[in-house]
């Protein structure tokens, strides 16, 4: 066996307008978690799609095991041992577990003169590969009903079944709970005690340091070195990441909380197990953290004053006035914006350019005598908000989902902004998203705050909740259940208002 088990050589990669990839070279020993780290816009995920095939290298080897391979799509990639777990899962829900393990390579037997899928053969593999990822379940039930961890596992499994020499896991952890994350690393473990070498991005530095053997680091689409876990620290990794000292997480809040602007009295949800009798009370110029556990309900209750969600009683007043919110445009209307956590399902349009996802909640005020668009205004909208959040593209017209994750949730805040909301609701703001990034998105928040904006951020990050927030309202099982702020704000108050179920 070779020392490496992956080495990708002098890999260059250019898009019309940047260079993402510039002369990258990174090493995996087998049998070992390689973290790859760096700020969005790095260019760790063009790597690993150059790796799996869906990119085409401009220049540069890849060697598998001592052995020069040329990979020509993502096929070709998991039949030479090389498969990929994506950040956003493609399941197919509707199928079962086993025909998800085996879509597009069907076991199949002879029956006369046709071929047909061998279901017996299918299932029966299919559960000895769950069993390898510890995840025992009905190879027949549908994909739909397992959790978003349990399909990683599936995705996991899939791999094992290619007999997978390199795995790469792009930020599996972004959607999953502390248990989940746990039931994930003991799968990890055990891969790597097979000698399976895994690639593993992730922005969460405690993981890196926990779950690591080796950490790849990049920046603007260069290799700055790799470095054993146990020789770095999260300060270590960031300077490395950002080629600068951060020594403040977050940016100093200098707003000013003015008068109440929105007030829920009561609200409860039309569906019985959802958000019921909650109070809560926000200001101008404040920003409001929303803190609870996984299932306490805070998406829940903002898709309802957002409007995508029906209430069963209680009250909404806006500027001291009641109002009665049914649907998106309603809340649009009122001066309210929201913020998805799902950036790439509910976000963003990826097949749109920025300046289509920039203007799309806003095209009533650029439309000339009522049937045409005004491009110059567009598009002078669009370069103002592009200077003013400092988003990375080379232009206007380049499509969104070619961005980083950082610079499409600029994209989606310019996309508010130019409603000029008084309101704006962020969920999970900064999920996905590196440290230098993160900074960023919190400064703009600040900025918007000084304006007299009023933000309620939805987080599941301690560190940035107590960071970040004026005040902090928890809820648990759909209650609100605490509220602290000040030196009150620590994360012991907040996880005993989180798990009070009573």
């Amino acid at each position: 066996m070779s020392e490496y088990m992956l080495e990708m050589r002098g890999i260059s990669k250019s898009f019309p307008g940047v260079k993402a990839l510039d002369n990258v070279t990174i090493k995996v020993r087998p049998g070992t978690v390689h973290a790859l780290m760096g700020e969005n816009g790095a260019g760790k995920s063009t790597l690993m799609k150059c790796l799996f095939g869906i990119y085409k290298m401009d220049e540069g080897e890849i060697y598998l095991n001592g052995e020069p391979v040329h990979i020509l799509n993502a096929d070709d990639a998991l039949h030479k041992g090389i498969a990929m777990v994506h950040q956003e899962l493609q399941p197919i829900p509707e199928r079962s577990i086993a025909e998800n393990i085996f879509c597009g390579r069907y076991p199949v037997r002879q029956v006369g003169p046709l071929k047909v899928v061998d279901h017996k053969r299918m299932y029966d593999e299919a559960y000895e590969l769950l069993k390898q990822v510890r995840m025992e379940y009905d190879p027949k039930a549908k994909l739909g009903t397992l959790s978003i961890s349990q399909m990683q596992s599936v995705e996991i499994a899939k791999a094992v079944s290619m007999s997978a020499k390199v795995v790469i896991l792009d930020e599996p952890t972004s959607s999953l709970t502390d248990n989940e994350v746990e039931a994930l690393f003991r799968i990890i473990n055990d891969l790597r005690d097979q000698g399976v070498s895994i690639i593993y991005i992730s922005h969460k530095m405690d993981e890196i340091l926990r779950i690591s053997d080796d950490v790849s680091i990049m920046r603007d689409g260069q290799y700055v070195g790799t470095w054993e876990a146990k020789e770095l620290t999260i300060d270590a990794i960031i300077a490395k990441m950002v080629g600068r000292e951060l020594t403040n997480l977050f940016p100093p809040r200098d707003n000013v909380p003015g008068e109440p602007i929105l007030e829920l009295k009561g609200v409860t949800s039309i569906l019985p197990n959802s958000f019921k009798n909650v109070n809560l009370t926000l200001r101008r110029g404040e920003i409001l953290g929303l803190g609870g556990l996984v299932g306490a309900q805070r998406t829940e209750l903002m898709e309802a004053v957002f409007g995508i969600r029906n209430i069963a009683s209680g009250e909404i007043y806006f500027k001291g006035k009641k109002v009665t919110i049914k649907r998106p445009k309603d809340a649009i209307r009122d001066g309210i914006g929201l913020i998805t956590e799902d950036r790439r399902g509910t976000g963003i349009f990826g097949v749109l350019s920025i300046a289509d996802n920039v203007s799309i909640a806003s095209l009533d005020q650029y439309v000339d005598a009522g049937i045409v668009l005004n491009d110059a205004k567009i598009e002078k909208l669009v370069s103002d908000n592009v200077a003013k959040l400092s988003i990375k593209t080379p232009s206007s017209k380049t499509l969104i989902q070619s961005l980083s994750g950082g610079n499409q949730q600029k994209v989606i805040i310019s996309r508010w902004l130019a409603n000029n909301p008084d309101i704006l609701i962020m969920d999970e703001p900064t999920r996905g998203i590196d440290v230098g990034a993160k900074y960023e998105i919190y400064q703009i928040m600040i900025d918007l705050a000084k304006q007299g904006k009023a933000i309620i951020m939805i987080s599941s990050e301690m560190a940035e909740l107590i960071g970040m927030s004026d005040r902090i309202v928890v809820m648990c099982n759909g209650k609100v259940t605490g509220e602290v702020s000040g030196e009150e704000a620590t994360q012991e108050n907040i996880m005993h208002f989180a798990t009070k179920f009573n």
